[in-house]
């Protein structure tokens, strides 16, 4: 194992490509869901919880080294809203960029070539994390703090927040990454006995929805 390749993986400035998105954040800044440091928290603690585990399964099944083709379709069936697959691919596609550079392995040319327009997010990360010597665990972690690290980052931008508050809100989300990892990692291991099916599929529907409203503003700060 190279323990030292999940600090580079989640760092904000590997070149995967987030930081043009916010994750939702924008979107429910301009509905007036997010407006202060006590709403970014439990807007990011639902992210964790839903799309976050969904994304931390995926990651933890890829790097386990089930079938990453079967796991993005996997992944589409977790993603009803055409905006948020969309998303899933472009920072697929641009996470598979990077890491075929960090971390070459034949598993990711295969991956590419079978996805040329990108694969799931999840499913790019879990494979990268197998690339760099890590665990199922590791993938996991990296997905879950993904989910909350990039929407707090671009809240920063949007309302101005402070950056030492926000960095609390994930300080303070350190418990919840760390159930949201062991329960994907968990889900991973049934996948031999259980199929895809074991893995988490929880929803966030407003997410969903605000996704396709946010896909169709003519000015955005953010892509997604």
């Amino acid at each position: 194992m190279n323990r030292a390749a999940l600090l580079v993986l989640a760092d904000g400035r590997f070149p995967a490509g987030g930081h043009a998105h916010s994750g939702g954040a924008e979107a429910a800044v301009l509905a007036g869901r997010v407006r202060d440091v006590a709403s970014l928290r439990e807007f990011c603690r639902g992210r964790l919880h839903t799309s976050g585990l969904v994304a931390a399964g995926l990651a933890a099944a890829t790097a386990a080294g089930h079938d990453p083709l079967l796991l993005d379709e996997a992944a589409d069936a977790r993603t009803p809203a055409p905006a948020l697959r969309h998303v899933a691919r472009r920072l697929g596609r641009q996470l598979l960029r990077a890491v075929r550079a960090a971390w070459p392995s034949a598993e990711l040319d295969a991956l590419a070539a079978a996805r040329p327009h990108g694969a799931h997010q999840s499913v790019v990360l879990g494979l990268a994390a197998r690339s760099a010597g890590l665990s199922p665990l590791d993938a996991a972690y990296a997905a879950a703090y993904e989910s909350v690290s990039g929407p707090a980052t671009a809240t920063v931008r949007i309302l101005s927040l402070d950056p030492f508050d926000a960095t609390a809100v994930l300080a303070r989300l350190a418990a919840g990454i760390d159930h949201v990892a062991t329960r994907a990692d968990q889900a991973a291991r049934r996948v031999p006995a259980e199929g895809v099916g074991a893995l988490p599929a929880a929803s966030a529907p407003l997410l969903d929805i605000t996704a396709e409203q946010h896909a169709a503003r003519p000015v955005r700060l953010f892509a997604s």
